[in-house]
């Protein structure tokens, strides 16, 4: 345990006050050590920080970061523990031969954030093959594991996100692969990178390639090991909203790269599970917002503008208040809820 720890260098937007106690755990064994050991305290659970914005006033009690583990395979079925960064598996996955992750590839963070998140891409989502998840009790230090009926896993969301489930640790999972291919490549923005590259998208290989190439050009690459190499974002920092028919319509006449509405319509079935769940950033642009619009030391990515980038310098307020006007113009313009997709930690000024 360390106390009193600037929590900035431990999140991918580099901002955060200091944790009043922090422990980072390298095994799920180790952290059930840690909250054994911090048990009747508040306490605050962390992967890899990929998708929070912690408060400049930082984080009291204990903050536990999980940070490592295994990963085994039984059979078709991969086991791994929560702390393994996500894309680790995804990579020991294709060097077994195994079909079912290769489009969620270089998604940045650990096994347990894409659970909580229920993370997907490009047409495969982590439910499709989530088989269990192991879980620690805070309440009575027990451990069991529950089956993905009891999740709620639709987009973006888990039961993981309720008051209900705020007491259950994720530990470990597993996740049933195939050996063929279980969906084909339909996301037109991968497709086009496909036709331009000559990748092998009848291999698991030739599919990751292709995904690293198109998260490249979207600004979606990170990688905990080397923060410096990347930009100070936390990736999209918005949920595609669920729009009305009207809405669907005006906000296609935003699309900026000669996709037709078929296309639009296709792409927003696979990445949000619904073909009236728009592109968060034709809501952005529909709103007035500009690639590359700034507010001192925080900007809008000039090429992705769902990306909210700490240019150097910002502090955590400033970056929550940008979110928090967009939201608000949002609605006040569209009449369309925008919701974060970004975690916020902490306490911040509401203004």
């Amino acid at each position: 345990m360390q106390s009193n720890v600037p929590l900035a260098q431990y999140t991918s937007l580099a901002v955060g006050g200091l944790a009043e106690q922090l422990y980072i755990c390298p095994s799920s064994d180790e952290l059930q050590f840690a909250l054994a050991e911090t048990a009747g305290k508040q306490s605050w659970i962390l992967g890899y920080g990929a998708n929070v914005l912690i408060s400049d006033t930082g984080l009291p009690g204990a903050t536990l970061f999980l940070r490592g583990g295994e990963i085994t395979r039984d059979g078709d079925t991969l086991i791994a523990d929560a702390g393994v960064w996500w894309d680790e598996v995804v990579q020991f996955a294709i060097r077994e031969s195994l079909w079912g992750l290769e489009l969620m590839s270089a998604i940045p963070g650990g096994v347990g954030a894409a659970i909580v998140g229920n993370i997907a891409a490009y047409g495969q989502a982590v439910a499709d093959t989530l088989a269990w998840v192991e879980l620690y009790d805070r309440t009575n230090g027990e451990t069991r594991r529950v089956q993905p009926s009891e999740l709620d896993l639709r987009y973006r969301y888990s039961a993981f996100q309720t008051d209900k489930f705020r007491n259950l640790v994720i530990l470990r999972t597993a996740l049933n692969l195939q050996r063929t291919p279980t969906k084909e490549l339909e996301y037109q923005v991968a497709i086009d990178v496909v036709r331009e590259k000559g990748y092998d998208i009848g291999t698991l290989t030739g599919r990751r390639e292709a995904i690293l190439e198109t998260r490249r050009r979207a600004g979606s690459l990170w990688d905990w090991h080397h923060p410096e190499d990347y930009l100070h974002t936390a990736g999209s920092f918005f949920r595609n909203p669920l729009v009305s028919d009207e809405a669907v319509e005006n906000l296609m006449a935003f699309e900026e790269h000669g996709r037709t509405a078929e296309m639009l319509r296709k792409m927003n079935q696979l990445h949000g599970g619904a073909s009236k769940r728009v592109s968060a950033a034709h809501v952005l642009l529909a709103a007035g917002f500009q690639r590359g619009q700034s507010w001192g030391p925080v900007r809008l990515h000039p090429e992705h503008i769902l990306k909210i980038e700490n240019t150097g310098g910002a502090t955590a307020q400033q970056i929550y208040d940008v979110a928090q006007e967009i939201v608000q113009t949002v609605k006040a313009k569209l009449d369309i809820d925008l919701t974060p997709e970004v975690r916020f930690l902490g306490k911040f000024e509401e203004h």
